[in-house]
């Protein structure tokens, strides 16, 4: 057997080794986006009873909450700064994303500076917020994207549609907060409020689809839990509020606290399913390594031990004439007549495994697809037409509802009209 064949499926599979273990190391620093995301969405909670509050409340809680964010930035950015190496073989898009996140952590200080200050109202400073963890959110859901494992990318698509739910339940904490805060229902953050429950839900009904079964259960059972009745109430009050009514501001710690054990219960899952993640790349790793020690062995075998005629490869190139060829007699150090089907095999074998690999990765990766179809709906539909991120949403869900189609097939219909096509290139005016 030609030397450069053994060498070449060596070769695969220590490439292999190299991939999972690139994706160990994105795991890892998915993980560290998911505790900065965490810090900032407390800060984000803090500084908007703050401002709502015009100073009166929460000063002491945003000051510790920066506290906190502050470690994990640089935490971050040396995690950044480890994927620039060339052996970790990030890409250019990953490469983009970490640097559009680093560009907006360069302005955070600033941000924080205009709040002590109390220059920024609360929305504004929820918005600011929200977009610098919407950038960080972008770079996890790339890392989901890209991994090729189908056991890795499911847990991988579970934790980013988890850490999806609980940005949007931060973000409804700190609407409630300060809706609270000010004393008065305001009918354009209630529907704020509204859109970001329901977008909850549904990236919370992903997390369960993909979730091993066991945090799946947990899930399900926080969901009976008294401090979620206590939620549901008080979502209700401001729901069910009229435009200009009256809120009882005390409420807002109320409301901070009970949001924030609901967030702090989704960030126990969270770590549990990063432990998960691990557990999966370290398996897939190992078994990697084992594959790895039998292919050399039995290459080995085969190397030592020639097959005794010369159209031996022919039947190795053939795996189908190995069955009908005539056994050869064995010869004094001759190699297992069946040593050259036992590497057809194993090349068979690992194509197989590549080829179902691919079949299992399509569920995550259509779940991932769907999301950046619709946001991408919602974002043409605010472009053109001047509507929030609400309106085009529910815009979305009423042509869903009215046509009885998907609601992907909508946000492609929407994204294939001319009239979402660039428009601010040919200075198109909303209507």
């Amino acid at each position: 057997m030609h030397q450069s064949v053994s060498q070449l499926v060596l070769r695969a599979k220590q490439l292999e080794i190299e991939a999972l273990r690139h994706l160990e190391a994105r795991v890892q620093l998915a993980g560290i986006v998911g505790q900065l995301i965490d810090a900032l969405q407390r800060e984000r909670g803090a500084s908007s009873v703050y401002l709502a509050s015009e100073g009166a409340r929460f000063g002491a809680e945003r000051e510790a909450a920066c506290a906190v964010s502050q470690p994990l930035e640089a935490l971050l950015r040396a995690q950044v700064e480890a994927q620039m190496a060339p052996e970790q073989g990030a890409s250019a898009r990953l490469l983009s994303l970490m640097a559009w996140a680093l560009l907006d952590l360069e302005a955070l200080a600033a941000l924080r500076y205009q709040i002590e200050r109390r220059a920024f109202s609360a929305s504004d400073a929820v918005g600011a917020y929200s977009r610098l963890i919407a950038g960080l959110l972008e770079l996890v859901f790339y890392m989901a994207d890209a991994a090729p494992y189908p056991e890795v990318s499911r847990l991988l698509v579970a934790f980013v549609h988890l850490v999806q739910g609980k940005e949007t339940a931060g973000q409804e904490r700190a609407v409630g907060a300060q809706l609270f805060a000010s004393g008065l229902c305001r009918d354009e953050q209630q529907q704020r409020l509204v859109h970001l429950i329901d977008a909850q839900e549904r990236s919370l009904r992903l997390f369960e689809e993909f979730a091993e079964p066991e945090l799946r259960q947990r899930w399900q059972q926080l969901q009976l839990s008294p401090n979620t009745a206590m939620l549901e109430r008080l979502r209700r009050s401001l729901c069910m509020a009229r435009d200009g009514a009256a809120l009882e501001p005390p409420l807002s710690e109320t409301w901070f606290e009970v949001a924030s054990e609901r967030i702090g219960q989704l960030w126990q899952l969270q770590q549990a399913l990063l432990d998960c993640l691990h557990q999966a790349c370290e398996s897939q790793i190992q078994r990697a390594q084992s594959d790895l020690q039998d292919s050399a062995g039995l290459l080995r075998q085969l190397r030592d031990n020639p097959p005794p005629r010369a159209h031996e490869a022919d039947r190795f190139f053939q795996p189908s004439g190995l069955a009908q060829a005539a056994a050869p007699v064995a010869s004094p150090g001759a190699a297992d007549p069946g040593s050259a089907a036992s590497l057809a095999g194993l090349l068979q074998a690992q194509s197989e495994r590549l080829a179902r690999m691919e079949v299992e990765l399509d569920a995550a990766r259509r779940a991932l697809h769907e999301r950046k179809i619709i946001e991408r709906a919602k974002g043409a539909l605010m472009a053109r037409l001047g509507l929030t991120e609400e309106a085009a949403f529910r815009a979305l869900q009423k042509a869903s509802m009215d046509h009885n189609r998907r609601l992907l097939d909508v946000a492609e219909a929407t994204l294939s009209l001319p009239d979402m096509v660039a428009p601010a290139q040919r200075g198109a005016q909303p209507k």
